[in-house]
């Protein structure tokens, strides 16, 4: 039931993402597209409320809960950033706006870039790592409480891993092809 419940929170994210998005810029209901983009976090707080329902019933913690902590915490490390590059791209697309930029290519501009994304999946995995705790001081059993403290290990990888890969960005950065200029902000430029 949890894993059935994540992939239609899932679901329901892009759903709302999309419809938010085409009030917005196609019918221009602003209030009513702020009222759908402000429902995808009720996703969430139903998936929490849930899981926890189903873990408070005698529902022995398995993976699915561990997989339900670590998608709560992904969803606020970078839901708000996904909603935000995602409408940045429907304004251009369908109201004329300005082409959002995009990520910085090479030098220090891309490695301040993949900084700020590693930031972001450390608030994802403190907010899972938190969950999970909690979780694993709700349920008592230090015996069944295995699956819990693996989706730990899981989400301080994944944290270090990241980290590990924004750094390689800042000790080995990436050059500009040659012939192209290079901005300030660390875009290239064609040579024409």
């Amino acid at each position: 039931m949890i894993v059935a419940l994540i992939v239609a929170c899932e679901v329901g994210f892009w759903v709302l993402l999309a419809l938010g998005l085409a009030a917005r810029y196609l019918r221009e209901w602003r209030r009513t597209s702020v009222v759908l983009l402000l429902c995808e976090p009720l996703l969430e707080v139903v998936l929490f409320v849930v899981t926890a329902v189903d873990l408070k019933n005698g529902a022995r913690p398995g993976w699915e809960h561990g997989l339900a902590a670590l998608y709560i915490g992904f969803t606020v490390g970078y839901g708000h950033h996904t909603i935000r590059r995602l409408d940045g791209h429907a304004a251009h697309r369908l109201s004329g706006a300005p082409r959002p930029p995009k990520p910085p290519r090479c030098g220090l501009a891309r490695a301040r870039h993949e900084g700020r994304l590693w930031l972001r999946t450390l608030l994802a995995s403190a907010v899972a790592l938190a969950l999970l705790q909690a979780a694993v001081w709700y349920v008592g059993d230090t015996a069944g409480t295995g699956p819990l403290r693996s989706w730990q290990w899981t989400t301080l990888r994944i944290a270090a891993i990241h980290g590990l890969i924004a750094l390689t960005y800042l000790l080995f950065p990436k050059k500009a092809p040659a012939g192209a200029a290079r901005r300030e902000d660390g875009r290239t430029l064609t040579g024409r």
